[in-house]
Formats: C-alpha cells, sequence, structure tokens
C-alpha cells in the first residue's frame, strides 16, 4: 500500500494514476495536523488496515492534487552519517555515528529548496533510503528491527558544506536549514519491499544522472542502523530513520535546477531549486573532482 497526505491534510491512498480519499476510514483519528493524523494511521495501521482497502471514493487523479510529504514533520528525523562503503573504497571502520535533522526541513513533492544566505562554498544533494517507523521502539536487536518498521520513503539529505567559519562541517550548519530534507512522494508499506538491501536509488539534476546507487552498499544494513538509533534515543510510529549515502555521484545544486531521485518501488521525488542570490558553482561531481585531482596528483609525484 502507498499512503499519500495531499492538499489540506487529506489522507490518501494510491490507485494507478489516482488517489483515493481515507479521511472516512480514518475519520477517529484526532486531526490536529498532518503529522499527527499520519502518525495515528501508522501506530493503529492493523486496525485500520481492512477499513482503508475497501475505500474507493471519493478518488482524485494525482495531477488534480499537491501531494505534501507524507510525514510533514516527524519528530525524530535520525539521520546516519558514512554508512555506505562506497563502492568498496572504504571499509567500515570507527564507531558509528548520526545526526538528528530538523523536521522543519521536510518539503514534500513538487516543494521548493531554498538556499539560504550563508557563506557555504556549496551545496549538495544526497539520495538516502527513508524507513518509517510503525511502533515504539527502543533497543531493539537487528533480528528484530523489521518488526518496527512501517515502510520505506524517498528522502534527500540536502547539505551545505564547509560552512562554519573555520571551513569545517557541522551536522546542524549544514543539515537543518528549512527546506533541506524532501520526502515523498508516498509512503510504501514494508510488505511492498521484499529486501531492503536491495534497492537501486537513482538521482538526478536538470535530467542529468548524479547518483546511481544501491542498498546493498551499505556498511550497516537496515536492521543495524535502527539497532543504533534506537539504543540511542527512542523512535515513536511516524519518526523517520534515513540510511545514509553513497557520496559517490555528489554534485552542487544550484538555482533553477530541477532534482529528481528514485528508489526502486517508491516512486519518484521531485523538487526544484531557488537561491535568490543565483549563486553557482562548478558541476563536477565529488567522484569527477577526485578523479581530476589524483590526475593532477600523479603528475606531481
Amino acid at each position: 500500500m502507498k499512503l499519500v497526505l495531499f492538499n489540506q491534510d487529506i489522507p490518501g491512498i494510491i490507485d494507478g494514476d489516482h488517489v483515493i480519499d481515507i479521511s472516512e476510514a480514518v475519520s477517529d483519528i484526532p486531526r490536529i495536523d498532518g503529522q499527527t493524523l499520519m502518525s495515528g494511521i501508522i501506530k493503529e495501521f492493523d486496525s485500520y488496515r481492512d477499513k482503508i482497502e475497501k475505500t474507493t471514493s471519493p478518488k482524485f487523479k494525482i495531477d488534480d492534487i499537491q501531494l505534501k510529504a507524507p510525514l510533514p514533520e516527524p519528530k525524530r528525523l535520525v539521520c546516519m552519517a558514512g554508512n555506505y562503503l562506497e563502492n568498496g573504497s572504504r571499509s567500515l571502520v570507527g564507531d558509528r555515528d548520526a545526526f538528528l535533522k530538523s523536521p522543519s526541513s521536510v518539503i514534500g513533492n513538487g516543494g521548493e529548496v531554498i538556499l539560504p544566505d550563508c557563506a557555504a562554498p556549496v551545496f549538495h544533494h544526497e539520495a538516502e533510503l527513508g524507513v518509517v517507523i510503525g511502533k515504539t521502539t527502543k533497543n531493539i536487536s537487528p533480528n528484530s528491527a523489521s518488526d518496527h518498521i512501517f515502510g520505506y520513503v524517498n528522502f534527500m539529505d540536502i547539505s551545505a558544506r564547509g560552512i562554519e567559519p573555520n571551513g569545517n562541517n557541522s551536522f546542524f550548519w549544514g543539515k537543518s536549514w528549512d527546506t533541506f530534507g524532501p520526502m515523498g512522494p508516498y509512503i510504501v508499506t514494508k510488505d511492498e519491499i521484499q529486501d531492503p538491501q536491495n534497492l537501486r536509488i537513482r538521482l538526478w539534476v536538470n535530467n542529468k544522472i548524479r547518483q546511481d546507487v544501491h542498498t546493498s552498499d551499505m556498511g550497516r544494513s537496515v536492521n543495524q542502523v535502527l539497532e543504533f538509533a534506537s539504543w540511542v534515543t527512542t523512535l515513536q510510529a511516524g519518526d523517520v530513520v534515513s540510511t545514509g549515502t553513497n557520496h559517490t555521484g555528489l554534485g552542487p545544486i544550484q538555482n533553477g535546477d530541477q532534482i529528481q531521485m528514485e528508489i526502486t518501488g517508491l516512486g519518484k521525488l521531485k523538487v526544484s531549486v531557488a537561491d535568490k542570490w543565483k549563486r553557482s558553482w562548478p558541476e563536477e561531481t565529488l567522484s569527477e573532482m577526485t578523479q581530476f585531482e589524483s590526475s593532477i596528483n600523479s603528475k606531481i609525484n
């Protein structure tokens, strides 16, 4: 099942090229805001599922509605750091690490990433697999982690690099700006994803492929990531844990760019980029820059 939130915080499910409004099926959940509603559906999904599946109307064409982020303001948005082996170019050493990204960073499909007025030398895209938590979770083992997963979602971890005065990277400075967390277009329930370690992740900027990676390259699996995250903090229904990125194809984003990402079975997430200062950077990806630097160094040495 594919769950969406659309227009004025209306819950729905995808049915081909239409969305079915499931408001009536979940009418007893308090509709304080979109996040509360979606978290409530997730928490009690087993009791609602039959009613939701039997709902056939009202129905709207996807092109006639505005899809919002399916979880517009999760209480916890945990992002793993350095979790990919970069196609075998690195081994997983050192301590596990993650960071909390601001809930206000989240935007939905069709949204706009707004580059802030800060002294970052470049802004990057990071395409990631987001894991949606299904119930209260603390100190789980990898063997039982899947029992705590509700589903999966496309997530972009937009990042400002070298933003601190000393030129270093800081998770708060670099990751938590408003609009820096595109998510969507919908949540896919876990029963539709056979193996989260066997998914292709792709991201395009202006129709040019940037990232084309695979979740099998994770140094720590989805289950191990959840073990770590739940060891540090209690996770609840509607929270999101993002599993990190392969940095190979990372490149700059700038004013007017159109970004699109797709993970196997999770649909396409599309956003645009706006920068009123219209700054620009060379379009080389990190891998292209590394190859160039290696070539120069080999000639020098």
